[in-house]
């Protein structure tokens, strides 16, 4: 006996036509190797509506990409402080003077400087993929041409200049800060961005470390080596692991729709530094860490001359330095601001600046500084990581690149302007100017923050 089902009285007279569903659209497409069904033809691709990744799978995609960023910036950051550890060896080899010397990372700071804008802009366009591999490439072809210097056949002063021209399009690091930006909640960012202080903290300890021992046991063009093949890997993970974009799809519609801006449009980066959100806290980003930032580009000679450390000594507190940046970057500041808003820890942070500069105006020797370091870490950390965080949360998510390639220059402009400013400040007044200079600054900026502060001028700007 077939079942029947039951019917209302008069459905038989009036049958219901059908009706037809829209299909649905898809208006996002996740293509990225991190997509379990993102093989060509398979007829198996995710979609995500409205740029949000699907339920937990979505999460799990989310989060394995968080954790491929923060590697990737370990690896470059790595390969970056192994060239640090030998240019000066190699730049004495090849008979260059302390003058020579200066230029060669004047040009650098100076490229890193005008890359940086320009290369934030090209990521918010074209994406986190394009911008992680295209960074990977220029490093891969930096150390090349360092690598090419260490030989004797080749003209090694010319290259090792040259080595320095793609520093302009070496920037791993603001592209790992954009893809955190795009996948964390703005409540979750400082905590996210400052787990990349644990990225920077295994570069500088590792990259110190491997540097020193490559050239001490087989040769000074081996660190050199080894880094083109780490950054050659990292641009491999780069072009196959990592999301072609990682912008909301209203972000992906609003590039797509109308014409297409230009990467190098300096009046669009022009125009978002100066919004009235953005400049104040840009502004105390580049003042209050100015004066540490000339300290730290004459640490080297100040370790030599006033602290009488030998190389090896020095780098055992740059690795302690390093250690510190690890537990306060990737621990205490995610804790900090769950507790407190952010621009009660910016003001922490210059207050704190003050302090260590009144302290290092009286440091007599190297203990002292030991002891002043905690602090001093501290203070650029939360600096650094705090003012990241209020910027992209002042800008619309298609200019966090650019913004994020901003913040990038100010560490440049420093390395750019350190030379020779802390040159001449160190040999007309000695190493407490360097305090001096940073307990007045940061005072003065203090003062302003407390009778002026930021939340007041977003609200004037709104």
């Amino acid at each position: 006996m077939k079942p029947t089902l039951s019917r209302s009285p008069g459905e038989d007279r009036y049958p219901r036509s059908p009706v037809e569903l829209p299909e649905p659209r898809i208006t996002t497409w996740y293509q990225g190797p991190w997509d379990l069904g993102s093989l060509q033809g398979s007829g198996n691709c995710l979609p995500v509506m409205s740029g949000q990744l699907p339920g937990s799978m979505g999460a799990l995609r989310r989060r394995g990409i968080i954790i491929l960023t923060y590697v990737l910036a370990a690896m470059e950051l790595t390969c970056l402080f192994m060239q640090f550890s030998i240019i000066p060896y190699l730049s004495r080899t090849l008979g260059l003077d302390s003058v020579a010397f200066g230029y060669l990372q004047t040009t650098f700071g100076v490229l890193s400087l005008l890359g940086g804008p320009v290369f934030g802009r090209f990521a918010d366009q074209c994406g986190a993929r394009a911008a992680l591999s295209l960074s990977f490439l220029a490093a891969s072809a930096l150390y090349l041409l360092l690598a090419a210097s260490c030989s004797p056949a080749l003209p090694g002063v010319f290259l090792l200049f040259a080595s320095r021209l793609p520093a302009a399009l070496m920037h791993t690091l603001p592209a790992a800060q954009m893809v955190i930006t795009d996948l964390t909640a703005p409540a979750e960012r400082p905590a996210a961005l400052g787990r990349l202080g644990l990225c920077f903290g295994v570069g500088m300890i590792f990259g110190s470390l491997l540097g020193g021992t490559l050239s001490t046991k087989y040769g000074i063009q081996c660190p050199a080596i080894v880094a083109l093949v780490v950054t050659l890997l990292g641009a491999v993970l780069s072009f196959t692991c990592v999301p072609v974009t990682t912008k909301e799809a209203s972000v992906q519609s609003a590039h797509q729709g109308g014409t297409k801006p230009s990467v190098f449009d300096l009046k669009a980066i022009t125009r978002l530094l100066l919004l009235p959100s953005v400049l104040p806290v840009f502004l105390v980003k580049v003042i209050s860490g100015f004066p540490s930032g000339l300290f730290l580009v004459m640490f080297s000679i100040i370790s030599m001359d006033f602290f009488q450390l030998e190389a090896a000594q020095a780098g055992y507190l740059m690795s302690f330095f390093g250690v510190l940046q690890m537990v306060i970057q990737g621990l205490v500041i995610g804790r900090l601001s769950t507790r407190f808003p952010e621009e009660a820890l910016l003001r922490s942070s210059v207050l704190v600046f003050a302090a260590v500069g009144l302290g290092m105006a009286l440091m007599s020797n190297v203990l002292h500084f030991c002891f002043l370091m905690p602090a001093l870490v501290f203070s650029l950390c939360t600096l650094n990581v705090v003012t990241d965080s209020m910027l992209t949360k002042a800008v619309s998510a298609s200019d966090t690149g650019t913004m994020l390639g901003l913040c990038a220059s100010v560490h440049p402009l420093t390395r750019t302007l350190g030379p020779t400013l802390g040159g001449l400040l160190y040999r007309s007044y000695g190493v407490s100017i360097f305090g001096h200079v940073q307990f007045m600054v940061n005072l003065l900026v203090l003062l302003v923050l407390w009778r002026k502060p930021l939340s007041q001028k977003r609200d004037k700007a709104q």
